[in-house]
């Protein structure tokens, strides 16, 4: 029987909890039971707290997360701990990988109001929701500052509600200080990351190197990197065999990043979940961009650099579409591609590396190819 200060959440672990997750199918299937559990646990407690706040807010929060995305960070978590060796608990990288998707909601839904963006994931973006209801309630003011305003707490909540999650997965856990450690430092880099993003879009710079730091701190570490790394601890890896899953998600998360800036700029918004662009009409610094303003420097393209640079002030649709020629005429598209294979191959490599076996190096390429668009160089002895 139940205690009575214990909740479901507390209690759920994966599904079939006789074993771990055998797929990263499964594994995915595992958080979002965990998370339809824990967040209907908090929302019971909203509706304790206030009908209008749970309503409105803690109940946007819960529907944006439980409509999906990738779940990318889940998998890598699971791909860590498989690595690792399976050791501990199997309901501990579930719930981490419920902590990670529950980070990545803050940070889409503060994203969506720093961009302006008005869809996510198929769906009007969280902002954009609130100022829906703001006009439909015919309430005063703004609707605009209302519903940025509104989202920020949106956002908050759900990065109150994964720092909670965490923090009660590391407390359980042998190995909990190596794992606070770890999330510690991910937010850290991950608001560096977006304040880079932020000046970098300020100043107008072109520059490479900037453009891979923010890269790295915004996307790469977060979404494989320190997802890798904490699965690993998890199950009480080594220090040599975290460093090398350090490496390999150092490769994999600059990749996906990169593919992520390639479908900014030309990919499909029915696939994608979100407007073709939005980086170009703002001149967001990316690798792409800096590869592409590189290369017309390089030949002299003056018409290139009039298109890209950041005294460009065509933000019509017109003046993306000339960006795109742009990027495809300078060829840093063609660079962008290659460079994601090569990071690709070399993230598999370090993969193997850290003495995983052969079915977790199957499962990891995989993974890296499905998040990166681009199939790794084949693992021999694993394959």
């Amino acid at each position: 029987m139940l205690g009575p200060r214990a909740t479901r959440s507390e209690t759920v672990g994966p599904p079939g909890a006789v074993g771990a997750p055998s797929t990263v199918g499964d594994a995915t299937a595992a958080v979002d039971a965990f998370l339809a559990s824990y967040l209907d646990d908090r929302l019971q407690e909203a509706r304790q707290m206030d009908a209008v706040f749970a309503e409105e807010v803690a109940g946007r929060v819960a529907a944006f997360v439980l409509r999906g995305g990738k779940r990318l960070r889940t998998a890598f978590v699971w791909c860590g701990w498989l690595a690792a060796g399976r050791g501990g608990d199997p309901g501990t990288p579930v719930r981490i990988g419920a902590a990670l998707e529950l980070l990545q909601a803050c940070a889409l839904v503060h994203d969506d109001v720093m961009d302006g963006s008005p869809v996510r994931r198929g769906a009007p973006a969280v902002h954009a929701d609130f100022a829906r209801a703001h006009r439909e309630a015919g309430l005063r003011g703004s609707a605009a500052s209302y519903s940025a305003t509104a989202a920020v707490l949106a956002g908050d909540l759900a990065l109150a509600w994964a720092d909670d999650l965490l923090t009660e997965t590391a407390l359980a856990a042998p190995h909990g200080d190596r794992l606070h450690r770890e999330w510690r430092a991910m937010r850290s880099e991950m608001v560096a990351g977006q304040y880079l993003d932020l000046r970098a879009q300020a100043t107008g710079s072109s520059d490479g190197d900037e453009a891979r730091t923010i890269a790295t701190l915004k996307s790469a570490l977060y979404t494989v990197e320190r997802p890798l790394a904490l699965g690993a601890v998890s199950a009480a890896a080594d220090a040599r065999a975290t460093d090398a899953l350090r490496s390999a998600g150092r490769c994999a998360g600059l990749a996906f990043q990169l593919r992520d800036d390639l479908l900014g700029a030309f990919g499909d918004p029915a696939l994608t979940g979100k407007p073709a662009g939005e980086d170009l009409s703002g001149r967001k610094l990316t690798y792409l961009l800096a590869v592409a303003v590189r290369r017309a420097t390089e030949t002299g393209d003056m018409e290139g650099l009039a298109v890209l640079g950041p005294d460009q002030a065509d933000h019509t649709e017109e003046g993306v579409d000339r960006m795109r020629a742009a990027l495809e005429a300078t060829g840093a598209r063609a660079v962008v591609e290659d460079e994601i294979a090569a990071l690709a191959a070399s993230s598999v490599r370090h993969f193997a590396a850290g003495a995983a076996d052969a079915s977790a190096r199957r499962e990891f390429a995989s993974l890296v190819e499905r998040a990166v668009g681009a199939a790794p160089a084949p693992d021999r002895e694993g394959a």
